[in-house]
């Protein structure tokens, strides 16, 4: 598919320099491009059809004989491969968004025709940049076709899938017009394999947009209120019970509340049982299938909301659930009545811990089938199971077991928080657990006991990210411009630790994708009020990043940290640990070090963002043994030599870190 993309490009190229694109897009690899630039300000303006050309020639230049439409192991056959992964996490439609007229505002498509949102063509492009940070891996947010229902700013959420089986046509970029959707992403995948860059995607399994495609043939795989008691619609609340998820020994409580019980009154039959002859008339309707169910049988799929009793965040209005069993929760039928209706409460939701004792097969083979669909049409890499721990034990083995019987070496990435249920996770076919490195980046005494005491004890590796698309940016964070050196340093070297960037860190971005974890409402009014994407959300709102405008210290910084970090992979993958054997130790020192024979790599940090540290490091005390130090380095954004001492003097500036190096 690259091919042949690179020759529809070629032939439609007319010198016409009117598209304009950051200049941070091509830097590293400006070479690749000879004379096809005008540079005006912050932006350089080119021919679109010669610039993406360019790309594509180059990397189909370094193919070699191998099929890159199939994932990478199936040529490599690397077991393990995640642990030497170092990630970039996109949501597309945002990280390649830019105003590519180049006056005026932000468009999604502009005056001249050109998409200004983020596209699959743009995306080949971008590749080329992200090789300045070692990337290796790329893991992009859903880009399953979305809805624009119950839209919750100007455009449809990604979490708000309308069809699992079909790309988002907005990827779709208005240059390829002899091209689909389907033939960009395939285009992506081939030239990302090229480059030696995995390609995975996340899936959401348990829910689906309230005007799903999937209601048309199976409505009975969906929940139903009736319209008139929508605007009243929230989890009912349960003032016996504190802020939790429930227990077995909550469920009679929670049944016999007064509002619960409420809550089961409002749920009806889905409409083809309601009346089946009008059913048949409505499903064969022109447009929205929800409309006309809403129009001709007066109900509609409820809002989705979370799992945990008493959470004061309000309903998921985008998204509703899947109906995953067709019975009601097992411990629940002492406590409803034998006509209840289908319905969604706290421990439905939960289905791993409360199932029912009738799976509905038909849509558990349905979502089982998703990703071995990516996997033969598009060559993907590998998948992050949004709220995975929270389906049926069965089902999740079903989505993993099928996924890698196609691919032994497919990852799968745990959406698990509590970073303790690695060995759970491990157990349950995951190779990856999210972890919640982005919520102790910012807390000194968290970062401390962190990698002091819970990441090297991990079974599987965790995604070592200082934020992610659900949290506030770290350089938002108080201190914030000492914190997005110092977390990314000692997470980016942390034991079992998954390098990931979340895209616009790396350029200082400072405004939230969304308010999901460990913020407030006043998290998306951190822009200038006269910056236009002021208050706007990238979940919810065309939004760009600031790419002409970027933090240049930021950039550099962790372009050189990435390529450190590569480097001396060796030390961390299969070093000794060690921890650091200091003149003084009071809490604020974040140290560990690795060992092979008598070389070494040490880490310090100084977790005290207002005073700086003066310490020693007994480097034989540290190793555990007599040493012949032939040299040292010292690398904190630059490389220098050090004396080849046994004690090592340092001065730590308030949120300084060094790494040392030691007969390397």
């Amino acid at each position: 598919m690259l091919k042949n993309l690179e020759k529809y490009l070629k032939s439609k190229i007319t010198g016409h320099k009117n598209y304009a694109i950051p200049k941070l897009w091509i830097k590293g690899y400006e070479y690749l491009y000879g004379n096809i630039f005008e540079e005006k300000g912050e932006n350089i303006f080119v021919d679109p059809f010669e610039f993406f050309y360019k790309v594509v020639s180059y990397i189909n230049q370094q193919r070699e004989n191998l099929d890159y439409a199939k994932p990478i192991s199936f040529h490599t056959k690397e077991k393990n491969w995640e642990k030497k992964a170092i990630m970039y996490g996109t949501l597309p439609r945002m990280t390649t968004a830019f105003n590519h007229k180049g006056f005026g505002n932000f468009e999604e498509v502009d005056i001249l025709g050109y998409k200004e949102a983020g596209t699959f063509l743009k995306m080949i492009a971008f590749l080329m940049y992200l090789k300045n940070f070692n990337v290796n891996t790329l893991y992009m947010l859903p880009i399953s076709k979305n809805s624009n229902l119950f839209k919750k700013g100007s455009i449809g959420s990604p979490y708000a899938v309308k069809n699992p089986l079909k790309l988002d046509e907005g990827y779709h970029d208005p240059l390829l017009e002899d091209f689909t959707v389907e033939d960009e992403f395939k285009a992506l995948v081939e030239a990302a394999h090229i480059l030696g860059i995995r390609v995975v995607l996340d899936f959401i399994p348990r829910t689906a947009s309230r005007d799903s495609d999937l209601i048309k043939e199976h409505p009975d795989w969906f929940y139903w209120i009736k319209i008139d008691d929508l605007s009243e619609y929230k989890p009912p609340k349960v003032e016996e019970l504190p802020f939790k998820i429930p227990d077995k020994e909550d469920i009679q409580l929670l049944y016999r509340n007064k509002e619960v019980r409420k809550h089961l009154k409002k749920f009806v039959d889905s409409p083809d049982k309601l009346d089946p002859k009008k059913w048949e008339k409505v499903k064969n309707m022109d447009g929205n299938i929800l409309v006309n169910i809403i129009k001709e049988f007066g109900v509609v799929t409820p809002p989705g909301f979370s799992d945990w009793i008493n959470d004061p965040q309000p309903t998921w209005d985008d998204v509703t659930f899947l109906r995953l069993y067709l019975d009601n929760p097992a411990d629940a039928k002492d406590y409803i009545s034998k006509d209840q209706k289908p319905y969604i409460l706290f421990d439905v939701i939960k289905s791993s811990k409360f199932p029912g004792n009738v799976p509905n097969k038909e849509l558990w083979e349905y979502i089982s089938n998703i990703i071995p669909t990516y996997q033969q049409k598009f060559g993907i890499d590998g998948a992050r199971i949004d709220m995975g721990h929270a389906l049926p034990a069965k089902l999740q083995e079903m989505i993993i077991s099928k996924a890698k019987k196609i691919d032994p070496y497919f990852l799968f990435i745990a959406e698990e928080l509590e970073i303790e249920n690695d060995k759970k996770s491990k157990a349950d076919g995951y190779d990856v657990i999210l972890g919640n490195s982005w919520y102790v980046a910012p807390r000194k005494d968290e970062i401390y006991k962190f990698i002091e005491e819970k990441a090297k004890k991990l079974v599987i590796p965790f995604i070592a990210s200082v934020e992610t698309p659900d949290t506030p940016r770290i350089k938002a964070r108080e201190f914030g411009n000492k914190l997005k050196y110092l977390s990314p340093f000692l997470l980016y070297f942390s034991p079992n630790g998954i390098p990931y960037i979340n895209s616009g860190q790396e350029i200082g971005e400072i405004q939230p994708m969304n308010l999901g974890l460990d913020n407030t409402i006043w998290g998306k009014t951190l822009l200038p009020p006269d910056d236009e994407f002021y208050s706007k959300l990238a979940f919810f709102d065309h939004y760009a990043l600031h790419w002409s405008k970027y933090d240049k210290e930021t950039f550099e910084f962790l372009r050189k940290l990435l390529f450190i970090r590569k480097k001396y992979d060796n030390f961390v993958l299969n070093g000794e640990f060690k921890y650091v054997y200091f003149n003084y130790q009071d809490g604020f020192l974040a140290n560990y070090s690795y060992w092979i024979g008598d070389k070494g790599i040490i880490i310090v940090g100084n977790l005290d963002l207002s005073w700086e540290r003066n310490v020693e490091i007994y480097l034989e005390n540290t190793v555990g043994k007599n040493l012949d130090v032939k040299n040292i380095k010292i690398w904190n954004r630059d490389e220098s030599f050090y004396p080849p001492e046994k004690v090592v003097k340092l001065n730590l500036e308030s949120g300084g870190f060094a790494l040392i190096i030691v007969n390397e």
